[in-house]
């Protein structure tokens, strides 16, 4: 690739400077414990930890000794004492529950929110910094003074879902009531918070007693811990159920009129406790059109061109590299769109200053410690970068006290949630349940056509999406004709989900589909790509007539500023842009777009979905900590032999 060779002396010089191995000491790792933790313990940095034990970039080890520097000095977040009454701050750090700060500390749940109110509202987010009240007060009398919590179990309802309810970790859970650790028998009064009177021996009666608070709706629906909430056009028993956090049996159990379906106008209970939280779609907005600040940004390119090792490579020859190297050449295509970018944001007058080093990564270990220490990367107002996902979270983790955004941009991983990590492709979960809500809005009847070699669709439309029917199999694994016309409606957009990759069995669901168009209106739809579909064997034009449809994280563009783009690209290139290279536009130019603003990035994010020439950028904030993109593309193919976008 023509582009490549401007990369060393145009983009990655770096100024290498020594670590100043002053006075250290050296730090066991125990089990569990993070590079944050460690570094607050020490009152020192993540990265002045890993310029001494680079190999910590790849994860901790119990029993692994680090050298730690001296520190400079400087306070941090956490001020451990045990001592006075001078009140003690505290960061939170991903997977810490309240529960769990709570008893590191000895205080009492009602206490930590008195001394932290946003806590009723906001709840517990990674990155919050706590006020941890003076702890002369005894743990026995904060633990008296604590409410006892009970649960009582319903039908179907598991340890997961149960200890995701309050906030706690099923380890949790299950110390408090270890008659459950084998099993979880329904009706089984559950110890939530608190302790338990003496006398009382937790009973699996679901009678409560007086003095424990329960949460749960077991209570008759016309008790004070219900309110009202009538339902709204176009909503389902799945919609219902991602709105409440209730899984959709626990609202059949308390609305059993639902059992019948949901109706628009329905009055449901749903437990005082619970809050519903409906997503509101957020508005689409041209942003270059609003680009008014005046102040200088940073913007860092965190690229994977490993020019060291380019370099080392005595055997292959540049030439031979590129043919060779997959990995090499993904980098490249999203750097030479990125260029575009930025050449677009000079014409546009965007007041970014742009820098771009090479994150020397692999899959498990990266040069991003150094190179944000030694760039102060600290002072960006937004990263794209790395490429894997590991060194995402490394990077976040490392910047989170600055509340830098790094975006992720090409991984597909959902690993672990940093609040300032911003994932810009939509999971694969995500894309399948997008089409789902797609053919749900248009109130549709679904019906699923899946191949038994397809356990994973199975499970996954099964356990999410439970108002889906299944069409029967015939013993030898295909389709039966019959069966899935009976599952048809009349009146109504009868979608088939089909799943497999077994010709004969593609084949039979269309010849039904189209036999059954006289009568119904069908339509074919897919959730993931199937090449058998783009095989000889299979026609086109009969997949037009089914009008196929499927979810994506990209489209196809024609209109003026995708082919200006395209010109743009082949003009500098001599090729097409591939998808990396579109992605590489798209993800830079989006994030310029917004740090123009007269606002902060995560500001632009809160408020605005953008879309740029192949990719739609809807973030949405997740209750771990972290943004994702739900900015997914509902296409299908039209009988003009075109694919187009659905409305």
């Amino acid at each position: 690739m023509k582009y490549f060779f401007a990369i060393c002396m145009a983009a990655l010089c770096f100024n290498f400077s020594g670590f100043a191995q002053s006075k250290t000491t050296t730090h066991k790792v125990e089990k569990g414990e993070t590079i944050s933790q460690i570094a607050q313990k020490y009152n020192v940095t993540p990265y002045d930890i890993y310029q001494l034990n680079p190999d910590a970039q790849t994860g901790l080890k119990p029993n692994t000794v680090l050298l730690i520097p001296k520190s400079s000095g400087k306070q941090l977040a956490i001020l451990p004492t045990k001592k006075g009454n001078v009140a003690v701050t505290h960061e939170v750090l991903p997977k810490e529950t309240l529960y769990g700060i709570e008893k590191k500390y000895g205080v009492s749940d009602e206490v930590l929110k008195q001394a932290n109110p946003f806590l009723e509202k906001e709840g517990l987010q990674i990155g919050q910094s706590l006020t941890i009240p003076s702890n002369k007060i005894p743990k026995s009398t904060a633990a008296i003074s604590e409410k006892v919590v009970f649960h009582y179990v319903l039908p179907k309802e598991t340890k997961y879902s149960i200890a995701k309810q309050y906030g706690i970790t099923i380890e949790e859970l299950e110390r408090k009531n270890p008659e459950v650790v084998s099993n979880l028998p329904e009706g089984f009064k559950l110890l939530i918070k608190g302790i338990a009177p003496k006398a009382e021996k937790i009973p699996t009666a679901i009678e409560p007693k007086k003095e424990a608070v329960v949460t749960n709706p077991v209570k008759s629906p016309s008790e004070s811990n219900y309110l009202n909430y009538v339902v709204k056009s176009k909503e389902t028993l799945y919609s219902l159920s991602k709105m409440s956090g209730l899984t959709q049996e626990e609202l059949i159990t308390i609305n059993p009129e639902l059992a019948q379906g949901v109706i628009e106008g329905m009055v449901l209970k749903i437990p005082t406790t619970l809050v519903l939280t409906p997503e509101s779609k957020k508005e689409y907005a041209d942003l270059s059109k609003s680009s008014a600040n005046t102040n200088r940004k940073k913007l860092t390119l965190l690229l994977p061109f490993n020019v060291s090792k380019i370099e080392g490579d005595t055997v292959n020859s540049m030439v031979m590299r590129l043919k060779k190297d997959k990995f090499l050449n993904m980098t490249l295509d999203f750097y030479a769109g990125a260029l575009i970018a930025i050449d677009s944001a000079k014409t546009l007058g965007l007041n970014i200053d742009i820098k771009i080093l090479d994150s020397q990564e692999t899959k498990n270990s990266s040069a991003v410690a150094s190179l944000i220490q030694k760039n102060n990367l600290e002072v960006s107002d937004a990263i794209i970068g790395p490429f894997y996902q590991s060194n995402v979270e490394k990077t976040a983790e490392i910047l989170m006290p600055n509340q830098v955004p790094v975006i992720s941009p090409l991984s597909k991983d959902l690993g672990v949630s940093y609040a300032n990590i911003f994932q810009s492709i939509p999971d694969p979960d995500a894309v399948k349940n997008a089409m789902f809500d797609y053919m749900r809005s248009k109130g549709g009847n679904i019906v699923a056509v899946v191949d038994r070699k397809k356990g994973s669709v199975i499970q996954f439309i099964k356990e999410n999406h439970k108002d889906v029917r299944f069409a029967a199999l015939t013993a030898n694994g295909g389709v039966s004709p019959e069966n899935l016309k009976s599952l048809f409606v009349k009146d109504k957009m009868n979608y088939v989900v089909m799943e497999t990759a077994n010709t004969g069995m593609i084949k039979s669901t269309i010849a039904t589909m189209l036999g059954a168009m006289a009568s119904y209106k069908v339509q074919l739809v897919i959730l993931e790509p199937n090449e058998t579909l783009d095989t000889d064997e299979i026609s086109y034009v009969n997949l037009t007539k089914l009008k196929l449809m499927y979810p994506s994280v990209t489209r196809e563009n024609e209109s003026p500023e995708a082919l200006i783009f395209q010109k743009e690209f082949r003009k500098k290139n001599k090729i097409d842009p591939s998808d990396f290279a579109t992605r590489g536009f798209d993800v830079t130019f989006d994030t310029m777009l917004r740090l123009s603003q007269d606002v902060k990035y995560q500001e632009t994010i809160d408020t605005t979905a953008t879309e740029q020439v192949d990719n739609k950028f809807e973030f949405y904030k997740k209750g771990d900590g972290g943004y994702i993109n739900k900015g997914i593309y509902i296409l299908y193919y039209d009988i003009d032999l075109t694919i187009k976008e659905a409305n």
